[in-house]
């Protein structure tokens, strides 16, 4: 369900059933256009299906000044950064996570790399996701492996690959 007023996280508890992770977009300053919101969503819930996750994943859309003060509060780090993960129940199997993802992020790397603002949106929710799955990206080596499965899961999706497409794996660093 795409949310648009100013709503915390959901006071229900993560979904417990068989069925795949419920995905929730929260945008209260109407940073993404409605259709891209919608579309972002639904690929969202098409990569947690693809993984069998469960449980309830809460992404809230965030500009810049939001994002660098969740990054200063939560991390003690200036500036915006991509995405912040908040796993509220971790290796209980069932997801419980809070994301925030920085829109003005997603629009510079997207106009750096030619894509929609929309895939490097879904990319940052990928990300978080695999965050709570055991991934991690703080060194090159298990960064290079993160960054292959967010798009082995985006191209079995039919996304297709956005951290990596095949035009940039020519060397060209991101």
């Amino acid at each position: 369900m795409v949310r648009t007023m100013d709503e915390g996280p959901s006071d229900e508890p993560p979904q417990r059933s068989s069925a795949s992770a419920a995905i929730s977009l929260i945008d209260p300053d109407g940073l993404m256009a409605g259709a891209d919101l919608a579309w972002v969503e639904q690929a969202a819930a098409r990569a947690a299906e693809h993984l069998g996750l469960r449980g309830e994943v809460r992404v809230r859309l965030l500009d810049d000044r939001a994002m660098s003060e969740a990054h200063e509060r939560s991390m003690g780090e200036s500036g915006p950064t991509d995405v912040l993960t908040f796993d509220l129940d971790p290796g209980s199997g069932v997801l419980d996570v809070d994301l925030l993802v920085c829109v003005g992020e997603a629009g510079r790397r997207a106009g750096e790399f030619g894509h929609e603002v929309g895939r490097e949106v879904l990319l940052y929710i990928v990300h978080g996701v695999l965050h709570c799955l055991g991934h991690d990206d703080h060194d090159d080596e298990r960064a290079l492996r993160m960054h292959e499965e967010e798009d082995r899961i985006l191209r079995a999706i039919g996304v297709g690959a956005v951290y990596a497409p095949p035009a940039r794996c020519n060397g060209e660093s991101r």
